[in-house]
């Protein structure tokens, strides 16, 4: 079993902030995968740090929350360079899931997810790719939100698979992520009017445990006068192909991004992360190209059903978080169910907020919204609303820390 550890990386440099601002008396932290000037990232792994050098600058999300008066407080850890899901780092430790001691705190965001959940501050940034700030959300019992691609500009951020990545945020309510998405978003990616159709793909809900599915759905009940659910089917399939294009498109760029680095210099990867790393290598062109229009095709797919007043409604993740050191076979299998959850909004660029509606077995799991492009500071004030609008007890689960 891996050691916890904390969360938190200190910096060796002061990031000043601005006097005034919409963030004005909120903290956050950072994932180790953001540039701070005079900060070396390590990105989870030694002899990443060991090879690169302080940031000169600010990564331009930092620079705005700052500008906008909020405190940075510190660095968080991070899987390996990004690329997993589970929080567990045979390097740094595994940072503690506050609200599930003794399970994983999910990943790749996870010191980010772990410093939320705990109280140490009022939000956190991570990465977002493949779930990295969706799934360490709905384990760790917090919100979370992936953005519109390329809603946030990614500048000054270490890539990882830049087709999905994007720059995702954490709080421990809703009207927090609102609250910094009006700073990170600068208002830009929202048409105004009302989400009116509420789908839930069959797809999607069936990919999840028996338990976690059925918590959930008695969690819609306290969404009150917000609508009638819509059962849709999704795919003209199963969400595991879809989970397979993404796969091969992620896995391509990850060798694109990272691979004359790791040939150069041989790093010493945990288990699991340097299987996955020596598959992306065996990805050809080919099946990348083949990925990337069928994906096309999926991103049109969603658009058409979504527009600007659909919402896909899913569970985050397919269950409560796994205990901390499973076996890598038993953690490749959950991280396989995962995706066939995270992809859609990733296959689809779309922004997706993640809320702590249910608990399975004790364990909190998230219910998610996905709303079309460029929807997000729409989804982000209707996740508020729900937030306040709840019954008395589900207001208290979302709310739990305070």
């Amino acid at each position: 079993m891996q050691p916890e550890c904390t969360p938190w990386i200190r910096l060796g440099t002061e990031a000043r902030h601005a006097e005034g601002g919409l963030l004005q008396g909120l903290n956050f932290a950072v994932k180790d995968v953001f540039a701070v000037a005079g900060h070396t990232n390590a990105a989870g792994n030694p002899d990443w740090l060991n090879t690169h050098k302080p940031a000169v600058k600010h990564s331009a999300a930092v620079e705005r929350l700052l500008g906008s008066g909020a405190e940075l407080r510190g660095m968080t850890h991070t899987d390996e360079l990004m690329f997993s899901l589970n929080g567990e780092n045979v390097h740094y430790g595994t940072p503690p899931n506050p609200i599930a001691p003794g399970h994983i705190p999910g990943g790749s965001s996870s010191g980010s997810a772990s410093a939320v959940a705990s109280g140490e501050v009022d939000f956190s940034l991570g990465t977002d790719t493949a779930g990295s700030v969706r799934i360490p959300s709905s384990f760790c019992g917090i919100c979370g939100f992936r953005p519109t691609h390329g809603g946030v500009p990614m500048d000054g951020v270490i890539p990882l698979a830049p087709a999905f990545d994007t720059v995702g945020w954490m709080a421990r309510r809703a009207s927090t992520l609102l609250q910094v998405g009006r700073v990170l978003l600068e208002e830009r990616l929202d048409d105004g009017g009302e989400f009116a159709r509420m789908m839930l793909p069959v797809e999607a809900w069936a990919a999840a445990e028996p338990g976690c599915a059925e918590s959930l759905r008695g969690a819609l009940e306290s969404f009150g006068s917000l609508g009638a659910f819509e059962s849709i089917r999704l795919t003209d399939g199963e969400l595991a192909a879809w989970a397979g294009i993404f796969r091969t498109i992620q896995g391509y760029e990850i060798w694109s991004a990272h691979g004359a680095w790791i040939t150069a210099q041989h790093p010493r990867f945990g288990p699991g992360i340097a299987e996955r790393f020596a598959w992306t290598a065996t990805i050809s062109e080919g099946a990348y190209r083949e990925a990337s229009q069928r994906q096309q095709a999926i991103a049109a797919r969603l658009e058409a059903l979504l527009g600007s007043e659909g919402v896909l409604v899913i569970p985050t993740a397919p269950c409560g978080a796994p205990v901390i050191g499973l076996p890598g076979e038993e953690i490749e299998m959950t991280r396989t169910r995962i995706l066939q959850l995270s992809c859609i909004a990733g296959l689809g660029g779309l922004p997706q907020v993640t809320l702590p509606l249910a608990k399975t077995d004790g364990l909190p799991v998230g219910l998610s919204l996905i709303a079309g492009r460029g929807q997000d500071l729409k989804l982000l004030r209707w996740a508020a609303d729900i937030e306040a609008s709840m019954q008395p007890a589900a207001a208290a689960a979302i709310n739990q820390i305070q």
